[in-house]
């Protein structure tokens, strides 16, 4: 579990880039013969991220009730000198117009304190940019193992602790929010920590309502085990290769 007052080491200029999602190749454009009205979208191999450009209202449906509101920019999940880190949702489906023009997009919401997954609404298309994301973690539970997956290849399998009994990590679909590098790398959460899109249903009164994270651990003999306050810890060597790979915006499901 994430908390107030890590000390984070400046990003470089490629891990900027990275943040704002290096690597995801921009979606392709919807061509003239498409399907008017609803359509998915993203594959197993293939994700679809939204950043929003500018502040949003999120509809129930298109042109309904108001549902939430999205600002460009999220507070960090830690206390940093930095103002904020870009607003990234996952995109799940397009309505089209009869001419074939995105004009809404279905997304779904991050999760809230005490909730572990998130809504589903709609934003106008002009709000938002659109990219694809070829990278996916999914984390057992069961197994107590992640698995980074690059177009739909696994690319990455490693032990991992999840939380305990009285603190489980919670299940769900949720994305990356969040890659922060930290200056301390012998403190509790190693060299890095993956902030999510969820929260703990238990902690919600810890600093920003209880975050999880997939992050490192000073105590490698946890690795393997139901030890967490509900965040995901790995051995220094698996983080590592799991930062240097995933992107803002990939989604990660955690299954029981």
């Amino acid at each position: 579990m994430l908390a107030i007052g890590l000390l984070v080491r400046g990003f470089s200029s490629d891990d900027a880039r990275r943040s704002v999602g290096d690597g995801a190749k921009r979606a392709t454009e919807t061509t003239r013969h498409c399907r008017v009205g609803e359509v998915a979208l993203g594959s197993r191999r293939v994700s679809v991220v939204a950043f929003v450009r500018t502040r949003a209202n999120v509809y129930r449906r298109p042109g309904g009730d108001r549902l939430s509101i999205l600002s460009r920019s999220s507070k960090s999940f830690v206390e940093t000198s930095r103002r904020g880190v870009p607003t990234v949702v996952a995109a799940l489906g397009e309505v089209r117009a009869s001419d074939c023009r995105a004009l809404w997009y279905r997304i779904r919401l991050s999760g809230r304190p005490g909730i572990s997954g998130g809504r589903e609404g709609y934003v106008s298309a002009r709000s938002v940019a659109l990219e694809e994301v070829h990278t996916r973690v999914l984390v057992d539970l069961s197994r107590r193992r992640l698995t980074l997956y690059e177009d739909g290849a696994p690319v990455l399998r490693a032990a991992a602790t999840v939380g305990a009994l009285s603190t489980p990590t919670p299940r769900g679909s949720f994305i990356v929010r969040e890659r922060i590098r930290i200056a301390d790398t012998s403190g509790a959460y190693g060299a890095a920590a993956i902030a999510l899109s969820g929260f703990s249903e238990k902690l919600i009164y810890w600093p920003e309502g209880g975050p999880i994270a997939i992050h490192g651990t000073n105590d490698p003999g946890s690795i393997g085990k139901a030890a967490s306050h509900g965040c995901v810890r790995l051995g220094a060597a698996d983080l590592k290769k799991l930062f240097e790979r995933v992107q803002v915006g990939t989604p990660v499901d955690i299954v029981q």
